[in-house]
């Protein structure tokens, strides 16, 4: 006797969806979309090469060296999401979002978040909803911070992005937080400096300890000369897992997010070992909030579960962190940026 199958489909009764909330699916739907559109744009320089003023697709294809009808195409779908403005019959402009992608910070921010490399470990993101690890070991067999030291092109890529995102945080943070009285103050896993550099420049009288990885630290050198700060700054290699060079008071952007419970508690346990009782450790993380409100930090909260295996924390969740490795909370302080400075001294 022959048997027939019924999928779970046809036992739902069909509903009329709501065309509003059809429109929303479909935006975020097809989001990734978007953001590999932006990063084409954004990899063949048009934002800078509108700079002058509109221009057409097919003299920006020439320039470009690509697909007229594809590149035009390409413009076309960003200017309906308000990155670019068709101002003319195949005729592009600026628009703010575009000219905020020219050479600078929010450029280098794009390069990264819509990488091949980072898309393609996004791709494999199930695995890390599955087992709660990182997915960047399936798609690359190696662990993030292991497969950039071994890809030099990626890696700056990388921290540039990183340095671009500080960029646009560090002048929030020091308008919002006062690091006067701190003699030296260490910036664990500072990447090219530009915190660091941040903070200096307005307290002339500290000194900095720059501390990373060393084919980090040889990209920093000469950013630290060209903003004057050669003098200040003294560079150090090494493994935070492992020790942390001694100072007055310590500060990690974006940095213990990065990490595991385990492994913050462990990175915090090795300032805690080194800091002086007047000492303080100044974290700048997004603090996620409960409900449903939009945060930028949720968002990024499943980059840090796919790539390095880290998460953001609420405010108790760093409560307890600090609490683990010796410190007390003692301050939270909000800036106008996406993110928040967490103050901890020794208990």
């Amino acid at each position: 006797m022959a048997t027939t199958t019924t999928s779970h489909r046809d036992t739902i009764e069909p509903v009329t969806p709501d065309p509003e909330a059809v429109q929303h699916a479909f935006k975020l739907i097809t989001g990734h979309m978007v953001s590999c559109a932006v990063y084409n744009a954004t990899q063949l320089g048009i934002p800078d090469r509108l700079a002058g003023g509109p221009r057409t697709a097919a003299d920006l294809a020439r320039d470009c060296g690509v697909n007229e009808d594809a590149l035009y195409r390409l413009l076309r779908a960003l200017s309906s999401v308000g990155v670019f403005a068709e101002t003319a019959p195949r005729t592009f402009g600026l628009t703010p979002p575009a000219a905020a992608l020219q050479d600078g910070p929010l450029r280098w921010m794009a390069l990264w978040v819509a990488n091949p490399f980072n898309v393609r470990v996004h791709a494999d993101s199930m695995h890390s909803i599955k087992t709660g690890e990182p997915a960047v070991r399936v798609t690359t067999g190696k662990d993030a911070f292991e497969y950039f030291a071994g890809d030099q092109a990626l890696s700056k890529v990388f921290n540039d992005a990183m340095t671009g995102f500080s960029m646009t945080v560090i002048p929030a943070v020091v308008e919002a937080y006062d690091f006067s009285g701190i003699g030296t103050l260490v910036d664990v896993a500072g990447g090219h400096g530009a915190v660091l550099s941040a903070i200096l420049e307005k307290y002339p009288a500290m000194k900095g300890i720059l501390f990373d990885l060393d084919h980090v630290i040889a990209g920093a050198k000469a950013q630290l000369a060209a903003r004057g700060l050669a003098d200040r700054v003294t560079t150090a290699t090494g493994d935070f897992f492992t020790a942390v060079p001694a100072g007055d008071a310590y500060v990690m952007k974006h940095i213990i997010h990065d990490w595991n419970d385990e492994k913050a508690t462990t990175i915090l346990k090795n300032i805690r070992a080194v800091i002086p009782s007047t000492g303080r450790v100044v974290l700048i993380e997004s603090i996620i909030a409960e409900g449903n409100e939009p945060q930028l930090g949720k968002i990024i909260d499943l980059e840090m579960l796919v790539m390095p295996g880290g998460k953001e924390r609420t405010a108790d969740e760093y409560r307890a962190l600090f609490a683990a490795a010796g410190f007390e909370l003692t301050r939270l302080v909000e800036t106008k940026s996406p993110l928040n400075v967490i103050e901890a001294r020794p208990r």
